[in-house]
């Protein structure tokens, strides 16, 4: 994994497309091995996937979040890895 030497920080990409129906695509890196957590949370805070919930190795990620079972509105997605946390915002526009 050539890229892996190239990750010196935490990092949680803008989903991708933004607003998006139904699927999205959210990047994100990680320095060191970890146990990497991503949720997708609803505007009152409640769960509602959980995408990523295992160790990884260094490197670059893509995951993608299919919406189609949930309603329009705003989301939100949080990625935990050690002692990194970020959450950023996302739309869902049907």
């Amino acid at each position: 994994m050539q890229q892996a030497n190239l990750v010196t920080t935490y990092s949680l990409s803008q989903n991708y497309p933004n607003p998006f129906n139904p699927t999205t695509v959210i990047d994100y890196t990680i320095p060191k091995e970890s146990h990497v957590m991503l949720k997708i949370y609803d505007v009152l805070g409640q769960e509602v996937e959980t995408l990523v919930n295992e160790e990884q190795n260094v490197g670059r990620y893509q995951v993608q979040f299919d919406g189609s079972r949930l309603a329009s509105g705003v989301y939100f997605y949080r990625l935990v890895a050690g002692n990194h946390v970020v959450t950023k915002k996302m739309l869902l526009l049907k």
